[in-house]
């Protein structure tokens, strides 16, 4: 600790006497006394900046000012940052989706085109050959190849099933290989009701007994055909009627396909009708 000067100083009191009777006496009596006085160090010439005393108790209003900016300019880098990212983000995903979607329909022309030229024309509707040209059948016909079939619902005779058929610019369907008479004989099966539900083909030997001949006028081949067991038998039965058309199917199906019966002309059956498809658009739906 520094040290002090110290001052001494005499001091003289004087007590004041009064007598009894109110006078004041010649002389008073004094007393001496020594007091002591420290003498304090002088102040420091050195001044103290008033703003460097606020700084050493808080920040400074300037410079929380500045911290505050400084905090918005990140935020507003990070939120332009996050903008930034997600609009990139949208952007893959959409051009993704836009690849897949281009795929998808790419593979969908490769299915399609791998399906004309490679899958038989029994299962595609309109039907489609080796060559890609697509041929259609009207509503109400079925496809199988290059033809279009139509299935009666209602039973006329042998002659008045061809009208019907011709009415449509068809005529009573002649069976050409051994896959048309399958397709006819499952399709058969399902629209068959009962066993005696049978259907007129284009097949007649009404000119000349035995010799069976289809509506075009070409000859029955003889190693393609479809009779039943003991077919035909010509049974005249009591009016001596004898059975000069054909007519097919089997409820149940039978072996190898073989689903024809001659009857007699005039007896009424449901009936099968053949055209060709149209030429439509050359791509498969």
């Amino acid at each position: 600790m520094p040290e002090v000067d110290v001052l001494y100083s005499d001091v003289k009191f004087t007590k004041s006497r009064e007598k009894a009777n109110g006078t004041v006496p010649p002389s008073e009596d004094t007393t001496y006394s020594e007091v002591k006085i420290a003498k304090a160090p002088p102040l420091s010439t050195e001044l103290i900046d008033p703003q460097q005393q606020a700084g050493s108790t808080g920040p400074s209003g300037a410079t929380l000012e500045r911290v505050a900016v400084v905090v918005l300019l990140a935020l507003l880098v990070a939120a332009v940052t996050g903008l930034g990212y997600t609009t990139y983000k949208n952007m893959q995903t959409t051009e993704q989706l836009q690849k897949l979607k281009d795929d998808n329909d790419a593979l969908k022309k490769n299915l399609t085109d791998r399906t004309c030229s490679k899958i038989p024309c029994i299962i595609l509707k309109p039907t489609c050959p080796i060559d890609k040209t697509c041929l259609k059948c009207e509503a109400g016909w079925e496809p199988f190849g290059e033809k279009c079939y139509y299935f009666s619902t209602q039973k006329s005779t042998w002659n008045q099933s061809r009208d019907e058929c011709k009415n449509q610019g068809a005529d009573l369907v002649k069976i050409d290989s051994k896959k048309e008479q399958i397709f006819l004989d499952v399709k058969l099966r399902d629209k068959m009701e009962v066993a005696e539900d049978k259907f007129w083909i284009g097949l007649t030997d009404s000119e000349k007994e035995d010799e069976w001949k289809w509506v075009d006028g070409s000859p029955l081949n003889k190693s393609l055909t479809f009779w039943n067991g003991n077919e035909p038998d010509n049974w005249r039965g009591n009016d001596e009627i004898e059975e000069d058309c054909a007519r097919m199917g089997e409820k149940g199906g039978a072996v190898g396909h073989k689903i024809w019966f001659d009857r007699r002309c005039e007896d009424p059956n449901k009936h099968i009708c053949e055209k060709s498809a149209v030429e439509g658009e050359p791509k498969c739906e």
